[in-house]
């Protein structure tokens, strides 16, 4: 069976574990590096991870953008939303459909 967690600041992160999600709190790109890496290394379908350490670890995610599994999944955090999710879900619908469907 496949796993799911959730990686950023703890107070973004601990309300998934609530739902049953693997909560790994993290405030800086070094450690969710090592975190994201064992995850994906160790049976983890989908990992969330806040929008601010997905910013900071661009080449690291488009390796996984490019694999089946897992499914990294930038969500806003505490501290708000930069946006990043939105512009991968427009870029996803783009190539899927040929062309932007959401509006700017």
């Amino acid at each position: 069976m496949y796993k799911i967690a959730a990686i950023g600041d703890k107070d973004s992160v601990y309300g998934f574990a609530s739902i049953g999600l693997s909560v790994f709190p993290e405030e800086d790109a070094a450690g969710a590096s090592r975190v994201l890496r064992h995850l994906a290394e160790n049976g983890y379908a989908v990992i969330y991870i806040t929008e601010q350490l997905a910013s900071q670890l661009g080449a690291e995610l488009q390796h996984y953008r490019e694999q089946t599994l897992p499914a990294v999944i930038p969500i806003p955090g505490i501290r708000g939303n930069n946006g990043m999710g939105m512009k991968n879900v427009s870029k996803t619908v783009e190539q899927a459909v040929g062309s932007d469907i959401l509006p700017d």
